[in-house]
């Protein structure tokens, strides 16, 4: 299990001390949850892990049924752990009800009171709360401007747009200032330019109020650009935890090197060429170079390399490099890149994704022999 001593934002009306920048937000201590119907038993998460620190913003990222709304789930406490235990700042609230826990959740479905104003959706719950007039006017009045809808406080929800109507479900979360914000693929509803700007509008947002958010999604796009730090589960494990540009760059698995973004898999037994290079020949003056891993496999070695490190070309490529010789199979211009699909000589398909400039003069058409080639840094050996 991780830990951290990184100084982070303290919660709104939390004072920051050492001992509490120690805490994490949220820990998960071999935490499982499973489902019996008659004789069948189903695991939804097995024996998690998990550390998220204070104030960060924190995704849950995988396939459906991976487990990562059941693990959301039971940090709010709308599901039990069949066993393990859910500590919030430190304190375990495994058993403890929904409603006693300091997280708030915004789900997909906004859940607007339709007959009431933005300001009244927002200050739904400080009024339950019993919170003095005079500060629910000035708390609303300070969410609605951090989510850019001040001067739609009148407005009802039929009045405003998707994206908008978004907005006020997490000015309703916020407003009760909670420990740690909850949010199950929020986004799911909008349309794609939408939902691009939503989660630029969602980091800034999480910066400026400095909680820790938790974000459930299956879209790999949302939790590169968002995220301070990503769990990858798969099959109710988590099979990688880090960075976006460490789960990107270096996966852990041959799982999340397909699932994170396009990934290329080539295989094969690799020779020491030198202290640092290995390589594996395809005959034909074909070849992968990679950096020496750490362990070599008599079962051959299982590489990636992603499509925008690969160049292509009609001429062939210096020894020193990757290359591998194929026939452009699709062509589809984007815009800003062109991605192709080479089909090699054994019949394995290769995505590459290259830049369209004024000089691309290397550019090639469907059934066109082409060379492919990269760096060896750029084929990245899968552990194990």
């Amino acid at each position: 299990m991780a830990t951290t001593t990184e100084k982070t934002p303290a919660a709104p009306g939390v004072v920051a001390t050492e001992s509490n920048q120690a805490v994490p937000a949220i820990s998960l201590e071999k935490v499982s949850k499973t489902y019996r119907s008659g004789q069948v038993t189903t695991t939804a998460v097995e024996s998690i892990d998990l550390e998220i620190r204070q104030g960060e913003f924190f995704s849950l990222l995988g396939p459906s049924g991976c487990g990562k709304t059941t693990t959301m789930r039971m940090i709010a406490g709308f599901e039990e752990p069949t066993s393990g235990v859910v500590r919030l700042s430190g304190k375990d609230v495994t058993g403890v009800p929904p409603n006693r826990r300091d997280v708030n959740m915004v789900f997909q479905s906004y859940a607007l009171f339709p007959h009431m104003t933005v300001a009244e959706n927002v200050a739904f719950g400080l009024k339950r709360k019993k919170v003095p007039a005079a500060e629910i006017r000035t708390r609303v009045a300070e969410m609605l401007e951090l989510v850019e809808l001040g001067d739609r406080a009148k407005y009802k929800p039929r009045q405003l747009s998707g994206g908008q109507q978004q907005r006020v479900a997490l000015a309703r979360a916020l407003v009760n200032r909670p420990s740690a914000l909850l949010l199950d693929e929020p986004l799911g509803a909008l349309d794609l330019k939408l939902r691009q700007a939503m989660q630029l509008e969602l980091k800034r947002i999480q910066r400026e109020v400095g909680i820790t958010f938790v974000y459930v999604t299956h879209d790999q796009s949302e939790a590169l650009t968002m995220s301070d730090r990503i769990a990858v589960m798969n099959k109710g494990r988590i099979e990688q935890l880090g960075t976006p540009a460490q789960i990107y760059e270096t996966p852990a698995t041959r799982f999340v090197a397909g699932f994170i973004g396009t990934s290329n898999i080539l295989t094969g037994t690799a020779q020491r060429v030198s202290d640092t290079l290995v390589r594996i020949d395809y005959g034909g003056d074909q070849h992968v170079l990679a950096n020496t891993p750490q362990q070599m496999s008599d079962s051959g070695l299982v590489i990636t390399v992603r499509p925008e490190k690969i160049r292509l070309g009609k001429d062939v490529p210096d020894a020193n490099v990757s290359r591998i010789r194929g026939t452009v199979r699709e062509v589809v211009y984007l815009g800003a890149t062109t991605h192709y699909t080479v089909r090699t000589v054994d019949d394995t398909d290769i995505v590459v994704f290259q830049q369209n400039s004024s000089d691309a003069s290397n550019l090639a058409d469907h059934g066109d022999t082409v060379w492919l080639s990269w760096r060896p840094e750029h084929s990245y050996v899968l552990p194990g």
